[in-house]
């Protein structure tokens, strides 16, 4: 899940990501950058790992479906 969150930068800062990341390109850019200091690499490898397991994401997939259908029986 993503968050929107606003900063402040001084106008030259802004104008200097604008002219070499991109307009639409600037929250990746900040985020890559941000994310060795705020998560556990070891957290970030273990998540890029298990989405490469396909067997492994259809089972969770299947599972979470499941799920969403049983919600959907329960009585009000």
């Amino acid at each position: 899940m993503q968050k929107k969150l606003t900063i402040t930068v001084d106008e030259n800062i802004y104008e200097g990501l604008y002219k070499v990341v991109g307009r639409r390109q600037i929250s990746r850019f900040i985020e890559e950058l941000v994310r060795p200091h705020v998560l556990h690499k070891e957290l970030d490898a273990a998540y890029e790992q298990m989405a490469q397991e396909e067997a492994r994401e259809t089972e969770a997939m299947e599972w979470a479906e499941a799920m969403i259908a049983d919600a959907g029986d329960e009585p009000r």
